[in-house]
């Protein structure tokens, strides 16, 4: 996998005063051992949506009280456990309102929306129409779009295919599948061939902004039948092309079939940046959903998940003649 694994030294030492470490370490230390707690709650969320679910449900699920357990998902996703759950049961309500004949009532009550008026409000605030007239308006443009891609490969607006074997692999849009709006984004193995061929659907863009800073790629992923791997992956060149700073979740890979959730990767953008790779990649077989991707600055207390390789380099050779026993 030449364009993910290559070798490069760290970029970024910390300095700071006693006081400033201990903080930095502890900060640190919460942030990433929250993370898999969210993960696992999620996943929970997921497999409940047309169940009751309450706050006070998944905080006692996660094992935290419901006003911890509110700050920090909130911290992390961006919005509060119940403005998820909501979020979500919209979303999946929207494709059984173009996808299926269900009564628009029976999906209210369905997604536990006391009344179809209450329903209506939550979907309005969303997708900008009442549920009756986004079915009527949306499934005759779903229709129309999906006999178009049917007769011609399929391009989405910033993103490419690349990899080992990307002729081996297509990327598209899903209408029917997506964590929230109208669609995600799709990378799927058409015929794999051989161990280790994997494909990119990816985007670049010139780091000039983000010079100096650590930034936070975060979205929503989920898979099918994956055999090999799959995960974001993010990495940081020069002028000259020498990767800088780089992570593709090799080491908390994605396989199988999964729901919806949330991964991030963070890195340092040093000031000889020039460019930054992003996307998501899949090795072998399979198919991984992505949505709701997100780019921001973060500061020094959020951990870097940047693949340091030359920890792994000896400063000169040993055992030559394998005669050394650990």
């Amino acid at each position: 996998m030449g364009l993910f694994f290559v070798f490069y030294k760290k970029s970024k030492k910390y300095q700071k005063n006693t006081w400033g470490v201990c903080y930095f370490i502890y900060r640190e230390v919460e942030s990433v051992s929250h993370h898999p707690i969210i993960k696992n709650t999620i996943d929970y969320i997921e497999t409940h949506l047309e169940d009751e679910l309450s706050l006070e449900t998944v905080a006692n699920f996660a094992g935290f009280s419901k006003y911890h357990f509110h700050r920090i998902f909130q911290k992390d996703i961006g919005m509060t456990v119940m403005e998820y759950v909501r979020t979500r049961r919209i979303a999946v309500s929207a494709s059984q309102l173009l996808y299926t004949d269900q009564k628009i009532i029976d999906i209210a009550f369905q997604y536990h929306f006391k009344t179809q008026e209450s329903y209506t409000r939550a979907f309005k605030k969303i997708y900008k129409l009442p549920p009756g007239h986004y079915r009527k308006i949306m499934s005759t443009v779903t229709l129309q779009r999906e006999d178009t891609e049917l007769k011609k490969e399929q391009a989405i607006k910033g993103w490419f295919l690349s990899g080992s074997h990307p002729f081996h692999y297509e990327i598209g849009i899903d209408r029917k599948n997506f964590h929230k709006g109208k669609a995600s984004g799709y990378l799927k193995a058409v015929s794999t061939e051989s161990f280790g061929e994997f494909a990119t659907m990816m985007q670049e863009f010139k780091a000039e902004k983000y010079l100096g800073k650590r930034i936070k790629l975060s979205g929503f992923l989920k898979s099918k039948s994956v055999e090999g791997f799959c995960g974001f992956w993010m990495r940081v060149d020069n002028g000259l092309g020498d990767v800088l700073q780089f992570d593709n979740m090799g080491d908390r890979p994605v396989s199988g079939d999964t729901e919806w959730n949330h991964y991030f990767i963070v890195l340092d953008v040093p000031e000889n940046s020039s460019v930054i790779s992003f996307g998501v990649l899949l090795s072998g077989s399979g198919q991984v959903w992505i949505d709701q991707l997100n780019f921001e600055e973060v500061d020094e207390a959020v951990q870097t998940t940047n693949i340091n390789f030359s920890k792994d380099i000896l400063e000169e050779p040993i055992n030559l003649s394998f005669e050394e026993i650990e």
